[in-house]
């Protein structure tokens, strides 16, 4: 319906153009004009696909030389279709339709590229807010201020019954804070940056739930510095494990972390145990983590959420982003 209305109003418009230009009043010239402009204008749609990546970047270089190639198109059709419709002689009948079919093919590439150019745009400012908005929620639920004194608490424990342990906890407390606070602030880290966070936070959790606690975990080492994810997706699963077990009256909590390599992919999956104490539906920040996923990594990741009446299992396909393909990439456009 679009697509005619557009028609008939580019068929007016021409024809009211041809009509002051000549003195003539063709509707059948009129007619073949808006058809070809068309075909022409959809046509340079297809054809902009040769300048977008795939990552659906358009640069300025293309963009400049079609704006300049289809301004000179469009003068010379101004000035040659009054004498190609008059004349007919061959000079102007050859540089009438090619200034013509230049001006509509490169009108319809840079439709195409400018709008192409404003969604990419677009979704990275999405990317961005939503980067923004899960860093402030991340500071605020991993590392609040309940979750310190209670890792303090029980520091101080340590430091009576077990005072060796203390300065690596320490340490280990100092990293969280940092790698939260510095590194977690980049769109995309290293995986095994993010691996170590993980293992930092479960061994506080193993102070803090004690004996009660039933962890297993297969975690497979990424030494790669080019394998990138980003932050704090995964953790978000895990604290909600921990968080939700501890608070139910089983004498025990079962707990299990797979995160392993699948091709080009991390699966990872965790599972935790359900007591009798009611659970809140959703759970901390996984509303947040799915919007995350959709902006950063689109058609590329699969998430399955499964809430038994026993456990409570989380299941996630990621494709791992590779930071020296990227670079790569980025130095070929």
């Amino acid at each position: 319906m679009v697509g005619i209305s557009t028609g008939i109003v580019l068929f007016i418009l021409i024809r009211q153009f041809v009509h002051t230009i000549t003195a003539m009043d063709d509707e059948e010239i009129a007619f073949a004009l808006t058809v070809g402009f068309l075909a022409a204008v959809y046509t340079g749609r297809f054809l902009s696909f040769l300048f977008i990546d795939e990552k659906r970047q358009v640069s300025y270089r293309p963009l400049i030389l079609l704006s300049i190639i289809f301004l000179l198109s469009s003068c010379f059709t101004c000035l040659f279709i009054g004498k190609a419709l008059q004349r007919h002689d061959f000079f102007h009948d050859f540089l009438f339709p090619m200034s013509f079919l230049i001006m509509s093919l490169t009108l319809g590439m840079l439709i195409k590229l400018f709008r192409t150019r404003i969604f990419t745009h677009l979704h990275e400012a999405q990317i961005l807010a939503a980067n923004s908005q899960s860093e402030l929620q991340n500071l605020q639920s991993q590392l609040s201020p309940h979750f310190l004194f209670n890792t303090l608490n029980n520091m101080y424990g340590l430091s009576i019954t077990a005072p060796g342990k203390v300065p690596a906890l320490l340490l280990q407390l100092s990293d969280l804070l940092r790698y939260s606070v510095y590194d977690a602030k980049e769109m995309f880290v290293p995986l095994k940056d993010e691996l170590t966070y993980i293992n930092n936070y479960m061994e506080f959790e193993k102070i803090r739930i004690g004996e009660r606690l039933h962890l297993n975990t297969v975690i497979e080492p990424f030494d790669d510095t080019n394998d990138m994810i980003a932050p704090m997706l995964m953790i978000v699963f895990i604290e909600n494990a921990f968080k939700h077990s501890k608070n139910t009256t089983n004498d025990k909590i079962y707990i299990e972390i797979m995160i392993r390599r699948w091709s080009d992919s991390i699966l990872f999956s965790v599972k935790n145990s359900k007591g009798e104490v009611p659970e809140h539906s959703g759970g901390l920040g996984l509303e947040n983590v799915r919007k995350r996923l959709s902006l950063l990594y689109p058609n590329q990741y699969d998430l399955n959420i499964d809430d038994g009446d026993k456990y409570f299992t989380v299941q996630l396909q990621l494709k791992i982003k590779n930071h020296e393909k990227d670079q790569l990439s980025d130095s070929r456009r």
